[in-house]
């Protein structure tokens, strides 16, 4: 193979990261690469919620397509859009180490934090996940719904007259926007969605192309995303709805795993954490979604679904 054709959705973000791998795979690799932009259905619908049309699979389901009919060689996604169920014949070959999985406050005042935003002030978000967790720290704040790139968004804080706006910390990062953001949120207060400031490469199983970009992939976040995507998968969920898992390493080698599910409105949130062996990343992650299921999760996720959410 001469070039390998990479599909990505054709957002700012989503290319800087596919030129980030390809540039990886023609140093690690010694070939050549090209970027295949693709439109996605969630990139097409942006004024409608992600929860009613489908989910965030639908930022996923073209670029799987253009991999299974040949049009491309891998993929690159942001590992958090993943559904916990992959097309046939795909698998993910590599996950590059992990960019800061925490979540981001962009605020119109300089030195903002999460807790010195006024009583009423207006925050805007795209994400159940943050919402929920919003409303149970400060159940004073006004929630305004985002939809649209992280340019769109960082847009609005000024057109929506907003406080400020809740975005994923690896995102600026890479968009070189890092000196936009007021705090880098701990995730004592907001846990992250499940892969978040993880990418991962998809490529079709069995061929030789999956093996050559073991090269590309990094142990620890490959494991830390196999525990987190062993909680989504346990849980039948995806990330639109108000779950959170995050797996950190701990000195000793083991893997501290905590996880959350919320009702919407964030009047309820049910929470667990598990040390698994490393070896048993995915499914520690399926264990820690059985003790929340257990534990109140299963009713807060069957209310969500009755009221016609994931």
């Amino acid at each position: 193979m001469t070039t390998i054709r990479i599909a990505t959705r054709a957002s700012d973000l989503a290319l800087v990261q596919a030129r980030t791998v390809a540039a990886q795979i023609e140093s690690e690799l010694g070939v050549s690469t090209e970027i295949v932009p693709v439109k996605t259905t969630g990139d097409r619908l942006q004024g409608v919620s992600l929860a009613k049309i489908g989910g965030k699979g639908l930022f996923v389901k073209e670029i799987e397509e253009a991999l299974t009919e040949g049009r491309a060689d891998l993929a690159v996604h942001s590992a958090k859009d993943l559904p916990a169920v992959l097309a046939d014949g795909l698998v993910l070959a590599a996950f590059p180490k992990r960019a800061d999985c925490r979540d981001a406050l962009v605020a119109r005042e300089s030195g903002m934090t999460m807790a010195a935003l006024g009583a009423g002030a207006r925050v805007g978000t795209g994400s159940a996940r943050r919402t929920a967790q919003l409303k149970a720290h400060r159940a004073d704040l006004e929630i305004v719904p985002l939809r649209g790139n992280v340019p769109t968004r960082l847009r609005k804080l000024v057109e929506q007259e907003l406080d400020a706006v809740i975005l994923a910390c690896a995102g600026l990062d890479r968009l070189g926007l890092d000196d936009q953001i007021e705090e880098r949120i701990s995730p004592d207060a907001m846990l992250p969605s499940v892969a978040q400031g993880a990418l991962a490469i998809q490529a079709r199983r069995g061929e030789a192309l999956c093996d050559d970009l073991a090269a590309l992939d990094h142990e620890q976040t490959a494991r830390d995303v196999a525990a987190e995507r062993g909680f989504l998968a346990r849980l039948g969920a995806d990330c639109t709805v108000p779950v959170a898992c995050l797996a950190q390493r701990r000195e000793d080698g083991m893997l501290w795993l905590r996880g959350l599910v919320a009702a919407e409105d964030g009047s309820r949130i049910v929470r667990g954490e598990l040390e698994v062996a490393a070896g048993e990343a995915a499914s520690g992650g399926g264990r820690l979604a059985e003790r929340i299921l257990a534990s109140g999760g299963e009713e807060i996720l069957a209310k969500i679904r009755s009221e016609g959410g994931s």
